[in-house]
């Protein structure tokens, strides 16, 4: 039976997203979270993960991209702090980011996420899915295969035809565009990925009435991204919609929603 990976990214952002998101996992409303190990608050945070569900997966979300990196960057950042998606991606297309830096600094966030966890990442991706851009993939890819052999990654290509039948298409198939070829890049190091990707939107709305449309044409592995949580923390621009997330969740039968699919959820 197809499965419906319900992932909550952003966990570590601040100590309330990790609570909530823990909290969420061990209701049995989410089966995976990423984790943001370059966070000040990851090794506390990542205390919670203890009590989750075996079955929930626990991946690491690399981090690139509006936070002060653990290792010096140099150049790249500005009053110490990391560009934001759209300047990185410029100079990713141009062929022109420090890849010797940031080899140095996501072999620094997976030595976080081990040091917490004690174990590799279930499975890698990136905040503003910035572990898909040129040059930086390569390096994500090499690092996973050396931390992390049995682990996924995540993908965000979908066929064209499902991102179609699912909300914000266009987002959906910007995402896409920029992740293609990923897929078989990682089939070449050995790696895996997820068969279909879902979970834009606007950040606005009835996420509740929003959520159901992202399980349109699964494939068999049918990742769905979320970010609930809570707080405001500054500089967030997703905040309200967090705390909207969160409600929805908590309240949405997702097994029979998943099941209505064909898609076989929490396991």
């Amino acid at each position: 039976m197809r499965r419906l990976l319900l992932c909550a990214d952003d966990f570590a952002f601040s100590s309330e997203v990790s609570a909530v998101i823990a909290e969420l996992a061990t209701q049995g409303k989410l089966n995976a979270t990423s984790c943001m190990a370059i966070m000040p608050g990851w090794a506390e945070d990542s205390a919670l993960l203890r009590d989750v569900p075996e079955h929930v997966e626990v991946g690491i979300h690399l981090v690139l991209t509006g936070e002060v990196p653990l290792t010096d960057l140099g150049e790249l950042t500005e009053n110490g702090t990391l560009p934001d998606i759209d300047p990185l991606a410029r100079r990713a297309a141009r062929g022109d980011l420090p890849l010797a830096g940031i080899a140095r600094e996501i072999t620094a966030q997976f030595d976080r996420f081990i040091d917490a966890l004690g174990r590799p990442p279930a499975f890698v991706d990136g905040h503003q899915h910035c572990h898909a851009l040129p040059g930086v993939r390569e390096i994500m890819l090499a690092e996973t295969v050396r931390r992390a052999p049995q682990a996924w990654v995540r993908d965000c290509v979908d066929g064209v035809f499902a991102m179609l039948a699912r909300p914000f298409a266009g987002k959906a198939i910007g995402s896409a565009w920029h992740s293609r070829g990923l897929r078989s890049a990682a089939a070449a190091h050995g790696l895996s990925c997820n068969d279909s990707f879902a979970g834009h939107y606007d950040f606005a709305g009835d996420y509740a009435d929003i959520f159901p449309k992202f399980l349109r044409a699964p494939g068999e592995r049918h990742l769905v991204m979320c970010h609930p949580g809570a707080g405001m923390r500054s500089g967030d621009g997703i905040a309200a919609a967090r705390i909207v997330e969160a409600a929805a969740l908590s309240e949405l039968r997702i097994i029979q929603l998943a099941a209505k699919h064909g898609l076989a959820f929490p396991g």
